[in-house]
């Protein structure tokens, strides 16, 4: 329980707390005017100073930074696992708490806000004993969020959820640790619904824009990556066959040589060709004229000449037949002779080729340093490339994949859960009795809670008559609330201590109201725990209830806004 709540501004309101129902009243002073309401007498900054006291964040807007109270320190008084000790802490020095009383501080007065938070966490919930996991694990500043509700984080609109944007994984986990279920189960649903969040961005992501093309499709990149896989291995066997030739390129320029000289030869036995051609049909054509012809030749000289003097007819015809012969051996010697040029080409042309042959099979059979490199490194490419390809192609079956597996992985949890709720019947049973006794109490029509072990994890459900109504809805909460102390009591966990700001009661017809603090005195009766309620004095005197009298609960402290003094802190800012 919390025994006093103090602060070093002199003119703030200590608060002296005792066991059971504590009723801090904010009053409409007599002759106030409209304008000056409860509104702004302390009810809510006594929640956020409890919260400020166990270790929450302390941002920029935070009040304790204002410059009014930033150098202000506050207090609290309070029992932690039997025995009772001091906190202190300030706005200017948030990350360091003063601590002292407890014998298992170990002598230590001080602690950072994150050691701080973790002896709590031990101490009520015995979180130091709780295993590590990959996803979400109960926090104390999670669970201690429902002890202490606050308005600013929305924690009056729903039971289970004592902030607006509390994540379903996030109370899912802390209701089933408070509830003795197995909370590792909404743990693993948590990594369900992040690992589903980004498969939803991927998708969104491949769908548009360049990582679309980056990913495209697993059918195509599979053929893609297949045709890349045969191509690689194809050279890496070259590579591994070759074998370099230092001198590669001499030889190389020896067979361009040998080509070029039997080309060379080649044209020239073409040329000679065409000259024994020339030569063979000049020797057939060549035919001296018949000896009568000569002999026509020369009368018919001798008569067109008279007065030259002729030679007698023997001398020309030998002459004659001299020409002939000379001619024909010419032209037999010309013949000859390119025909022996052609045979020596065709010599040399084979000689020529039978290098040119040994030369291009060693180059055949070898490489240049300077190939093997070029192969090296086309290698080194493909290989880049497939292991792309591959990067892509697990990336796109993941995407195309993931879905049915988290549907398996979703189905497997809801078995997991409904068979936890089975084996746990007794303690499920217990909360939703004790939700369902608290309920009775204020309505004829009880309302209940269920427990429904759905694809999502469990959903929590408050079925009650009129509960579309603001005021049934804060019942409900108040006996969600109430429940859970009830199962804390047995189990021996928790702060000890419930606080209901009066944001809790609005809308509530003054009946079920009453009803509701004469159910919350007795249940902290009965189970030994501290109930702390702050509201207006007229909500709280509108309806009486037999054998209850509220202002026996009253703390002695009073709040008011008609005056400037009559706030919690003393003074406006």
């Amino acid at each position: 329980m919390i025994h006093r709540i103090y602060s070093s501004l002199a003119s703030f309101k200590s608060l002296d707390l005792k066991p059971g129902l504590n009723v801090l009243i904010a009053k409409k002073e007599a002759g106030a005017t409209d304008k000056q309401t409860r509104n702004r007498a302390g009810k809510t900054s006594l929640i956020e100073i409890v919260h400020f006291l166990t270790g929450s964040d302390v941002g920029r807007d935070s009040l304790f930074r204002s410059e009014a109270l930033a150098a202000a320190s506050f207090g609290m008084a309070f029992d932690l696992s039997g025995e009772q000790l001091r906190v202190e802490r300030s706005g200017h020095q948030k990350a360091k708490i003063h601590v002292e009383g407890a014998s298992f501080l170990n002598g230590k007065t001080s602690l950072s806000n994150s050691e701080w938070v973790e002896l709590l966490g031990e101490k009520m919930f015995g979180l130091r004993q709780v295993p590590d996991a990959d996803g979400r694990v109960p926090t104390f500043r999670s669970l201690f969020a429902y002890f202490v509700r606050r308005q600013l984080s929305g924690a009056f609109t729903t039971p289970e959820k004592q902030a607006t944007m509390q994540q379903a994984g996030d109370y899912q986990v802390a209701l089933l640790f408070m509830l003795g279920l197995d909370w590792k189960i909404a743990s693993d649903w948590q990594k369900v619904r992040d690992r589903e969040k980004t498969l939803a961005e991927l998708k969104k992501a491949a769908a548009v824009g360049a990582f679309g093309s980056i990913v495209g499709k697993a059918s195509d990149l599979r053929t893609q990556l297949t045709v890349a896989e045969a191509r690689l291995t194809d050279i890496k066997t070259q590579v591994a066959a070759f074998r370099v030739l230092p001198q590669y390129a001499e030889l190389e320029a020896e067979a361009n040589q040998l080509t070029r000289a039997i080309n060379d030869l080649s044209n020239a036995n073409v040329i000679d060709a065409a000259t024994i051609g020339d030569l063979d049909r000049a020797l057939k054509a060549e035919a001296p004229p018949s000896p009568a012809d000569l002999q026509n030749v020369y009368a018919e000289a001798g008569i067109a000449l008279p007065d030259l003097a002729i030679k007698r007819y023997e001398d020309v015809r030998r002459f004659h037949e001299s020409v002939i012969r000379n001619r024909r051996d010419y032209l037999a010697g010309e013949l000859d002779a390119a025909k022996q040029r052609v045979t020596a080409r065709d010599q040399e042309k084979l000689r020529l080729d039978g290098r040119r042959a040994t030369v291009m099979a060693v180059l055949q059979s070898h490489g240049a340093l300077e190939q093997f490199s070029q192969l090296q490194g086309e290698a080194g490419r493909i290989e880049a490339m497939v292991e792309s390809l591959r990067q892509r192609f697990e990336a796109a079956e993941q995407l195309e994949g993931t879905k049915n597996e988290l549907e398996i992985e979703r189905n497997h949890l809801t078995l997991r859960l409904r068979r936890d709720f089975s084996e746990q019947r007794a303690r499920l049973s217990e909360a939703i009795l004790a939700f369902e006794e608290t309920s009775r109490s204020l309505y004829e029509s009880a309302g209940s809670m269920t427990v429904e072990e759905t694809s999502n994890g469990p959903t929590f459900q408050f079925p009650m008559q009129g509960s579309r109504s603001k005021g049934i809805k804060n019942m409900q909460i108040f006996c969600f609330d109430m429940m859970l102390m009830r199962l804390c009591a047995r189990r021996g966990v928790g702060p000890g201590f419930l606080i209901h700001d009066s944001h809790l009661f609005d809308g509530v017809d003054g009946r079920q109201l009453i009803s509701a603090l004469k159910v919350g005195a007795e249940t902290a009766k009965e189970l030994g725990f501290q109930y702390l309620v702050t509201m207006n004095e007229d909500d709280a005197f509108k309806e009486t209830v037999s054998g209850f009298d509220l202002r026996d609960r009253v703390l002695p402290t009073v709040l008011t806004d008609a005056e400037e003094s009559g706030g919690l802190f003393g003074f406006r800012f």
